[in-house]
């Protein structure tokens, strides 16, 4: 159990830092999340002295259940989209009704972006290590979009590090990332949150009081 994501984030700072020596590390920027990836990812890039950004993805719910994940779309220039092929085809391929649940994430992306960031450029990937964050996978369809756009936008090499992940995610995500780092890899998962003593809700007012400190110069490169 970690007691919080900041914790989970100290531990697995420091396994980062022992897996990835420094010749596996060209100019790494770390990317978190949000919301429940940023106090992970801000204690990541304390410890790696690396200099933080945001991915904003949000998952697409398959049409008529909202619940089942029928792929993620990812902020950006050119927004990237996943899609489970297999739940695609079991919803019927409704291309009509799945543009219209990515616009309408699309749009959150938008606002969560204007709000967390107002004018703060993006940095740019191209050439560098790009660390994914969050603060735990369950189906991995957020993570697939992240580092997909990631690399897409010239990360030469791209990591996804997370407190836990189940077993057959974690290997599902080697197809993704150059390296999937992840201190607990339980055969039996039922929720990110059963492995925290604090998992609750991170608010938009949270969330943006952690960047905010971490970008005013307290542990920011």
């Amino acid at each position: 159990m970690f007691r919080d994501r900041s914790e989970a984030g100290r531990l697995l700072a420091t396994e980062l830092t022992r897996r990835l020596p420094d010749d596996k590390l060209h100019d790494p920027i770390v990317y978190a999340l949000p919301r429940g990836g940023v106090p992970v990812a801000i204690e990541v890039a304390r410890m790696l002295r690396a200099p933080l950004d945001l991915l904003i993805v949000r998952k697409i719910g398959a049409p008529g259940y909202p619940e089942v994940a029928l792929g993620a779309v990812v902020d950006g220039d050119d927004p990237q989209t996943i899609i489970n092929d297999d739940v695609y085809a079991a919803t019927g391929r409704d291309a009509e009704a799945l543009e219209r649940i990515r616009r309408r994430e699309l749009a959150e992306i938008e606002r969560r972006r204007s709000r967390y960031l107002g004018d703060r450029a993006p940095l740019d990937p191209s050439g560098r290590t790009a660390i994914v964050v969050d603060d735990g996978l369950a189906t991995g369809a957020t993570a697939k979009a992240a580092l997909t756009a990631v690399r897409r936008m010239g990360a030469s090499r791209t990591v996804l590090a997370v407190p836990v992940a189940p077993d057959d995610t974690e290997r599902e995500l080697n197809g993704y990332a150059d390296q999937v780092i992840a201190l607990e890899m339980p055969t039996e998962f039922w929720a990110i949150g059963q492995f925290y003593t604090d998992f609750h809700q991170l608010t938009d007012d949270e969330t943006i009081g952690m960047l905010r400190q971490m970008w005013s110069g307290d542990g920011e490169s």
